[in-house]
């Protein structure tokens, strides 16, 4: 039996390794915004103490994955990490696919289009189209936001049956607006009525003024990839939630014809 074998079989006997676990907490730290951090607040923040943080960092700034500013007293992600999340995107299989699916979308609208996937309590996004507007929705490839907030995570957590939902958020929800839902039992309604109509809608429970619609694309089963299309209030018709619903179904349908349905490992 391979050691990966072994590993997989002893299941919760395996320990992970405390320094290299300590590397990457480093890593999400400084992914997590907010700008450069100093050696105190990454110490405090991660309970590390400050002599084996200073050696961490020093390494990580000598392979790339973390740069200091003209003091050297702060430090944020390095070009190596540049490389490695590019890298990434560059070999996702469904990212390349959509591409198209996304221009189509971005064209016939003229909004902002974004391709999110689930990551734990979070949707993290794996591609966008900008608006033509100067009123728009502004967003980063790689940005983390709740999923509980979202159109992209609500259309992907109605994948999932409630029990799994509730293990895989972080409670109490986080209120990013006046509107995001972070009641359980209102959430579990949302949900359902996601799964009755099949899309998701989010409005103005991420970002004040900005309505989004996404639907779940149907790669995976439970779908692990959603795409949505933000505009913002003000620019909303009374046929504009139809018209985008039916677009998104229709690019949908073109993908499920297209792929095989997989299950997500």
């Amino acid at each position: 039996m391979t050691t990966a074998a072994a590993d997989a079989t002893r299941g919760d006997a395996f320990q992970p390794v405390k320094s290299a676990g300590r590397t990457l907490d480093v890593l999400d730290a400084l992914a997590d915004g907010g700008g450069p951090r100093s050696l105190v607040e990454l110490a405090r923040a991660l309970v590390i103490p400050k002599s084996s943080l200073h050696g961490i960092l020093r390494t990580m700034i000598q392979r790339g994955w973390v740069e200091a500013d003209a003091t050297g007293t702060r430090f944020g992600l390095g070009v190596r990490a540049l490389q490695v999340g590019a890298a990434y995107l560059e070999t996702d299989t469904v990212t390349g696919l959509l591409s198209g699916v996304l221009d189509q979308l971005a064209a016939e609208f003229g909004e902002t289009v974004h391709l999110g996937r689930l990551d734990g309590p979070h949707v993290v996004y794996l591609a966008k189209r900008e608006s033509v507007h100067p009123l728009r929705l502004y967003s980063a490839i790689g940005r983390h936001l709740p999923a509980h907030a979202t159109a992209l995570g609500k259309a992907l957590l109605a994948e999932r049956p409630d029990e799994a939902v509730d293990h895989l958020l972080t409670w109490p929800l986080a209120a990013l607006t006046a509107h995001t839902i972070t009641d359980p039992d209102a959430l579990h309604t949302e949900l359902a009525t996601v799964r009755s109509r099949g899309y998701a809608v989010d409005r103005e429970e991420n970002t004040d003024g900005i309505v989004c619609f996404a639907m779940a694309v149907p790669m995976h089963s439970p779908a692990t990839d959603a795409i949505s299309l933000s505009i913002p209030a003000s620019r909303l018709g009374a046929t504009s939630e139809e018209q985008v619903v039916a677009a998104l179904t229709t690019a949908l349908h073109q993908i499920r014809a297209a792929r095989p349905l997989l299950p997500t490992l």
